[in-house]
């Protein structure tokens, strides 16, 4: 049996209406997902969310999102570059519609899950951005589906943007054991769009935690995912002059919704250089109320 690819360029991992489709079948795991949808002008697209909890998320354009009896509508943003968006959350056991009048690009993350939980509306201006990191570390975090910030079952969802010549997701960390109260089991799905068209690029290393694991170093371009079943990840490198984004997509099988991370040992000591460093001064790119 042939091993997933963890490295999926753009374009070559799409299925029926998506250009990008991850699922536990394809990536040869249990529980994340992440599908990316371009709708037309006027665009309609329906779904059977499953045994899976859904988040619809803006990357540019807006759209009305109908699941459950309620009918959400999503302002969008240009791309996702220049905003925090707002989105909706959809049960499993549901069937959602995303409509776009004037079209858009969205991302649809999910995690299988056991509890039902209610179709609900997030706005923008209730997402946490976070500065994390200082200076060649600093990077910005918005927040919209981290534990603690916004009700889902399983899944854990962040943005992660990180200025020309950063690096973020650094030092390299991992979530692929249980250790109560120190490391929750996650798969994780990194999903990339880069500043800049098509020329821009960064990239994303991930080294083995364990004999014959996850081991990768891919230039990354807008439309690449990266799939973490395991491993060392980080870091992510931003080529200078490209600000680098990435979408988080996490989700595993522990009774506590959580993400702890231990920090490779070898380069855990970066953390004890930032309090020494000022955060970039290009950091936040925006806030939750489009202002710098």
């Amino acid at each position: 049996m042939t091993s997933p690819r963890r490295h999926l360029p753009a374009g070559t991992a799409g299925a029926g209406p998506y250009d990008l489709a991850v699922d536990p079948a394809s990536a040869g795991w249990t529980h994340s997902s992440l599908r990316v949808l371009t709708l037309p002008p006027g665009g309609t697209h329906t779904f059977a969310t499953g045994d899976s909890e859904w988040i619809v998320l803006p990357l540019s354009g807006g759209c009305a999102v109908d699941t459950e009896g309620r009918h959400f509508v999503l302002q969008g943003r240009t791309d996702v570059f220049t905003a925090v968006t707002d989105f909706a959350y959809a049960p499993r056991d549901a069937h959602v519609t995303v409509t776009s009048r004037a079209g858009g690009r969205f991302a649809l993350t999910g995690a299988r899950c056991a509890r039902r939980l209610a179709a609900r509306y997030g706005p923008a201006s209730a997402v946490p951005v976070e500065l994390r990191g200082t200076g060649v570390c600093s990077r910005q975090v918005n927040n919209f589906a981290a534990a603690g910030v916004f009700d889902c079952d399983k899944l854990i969802a962040v943005e992660v943007l990180t200025p020309g010549g950063n690096w973020s997701s650094y030092p390299p960390h991992k979530h692929d054991e249980h250790r109560p109260g120190e490391e929750s089991e996650l798969e994780e799905v990194y999903y990339f769009e880069v500043a800049g068209g098509p020329a821009g690029s960064g990239y994303q290393r991930v080294s083995p935690s364990r004999p014959g694991g996850t081991d990768v170093l891919a230039e990354v371009r807008t439309g690449d995912a990266v799939l973490i079943p395991d491993g060392w990840h980080g870091p992510s490198m931003a080529a200078p002059g490209h600000t680098l984004y990435y979408l988080n997509v996490m989700a595993g099988p522990g009774a506590e919704r959580e993400w702890l991370i231990r920090d490779h040992p070898d380069h855990a000591w970066i953390r004890g250089t930032w309090p020494g460093q000022p955060v970039d001064p290009r950091l936040p790119l925006y806030l939750p109320g489009g202002d710098r």
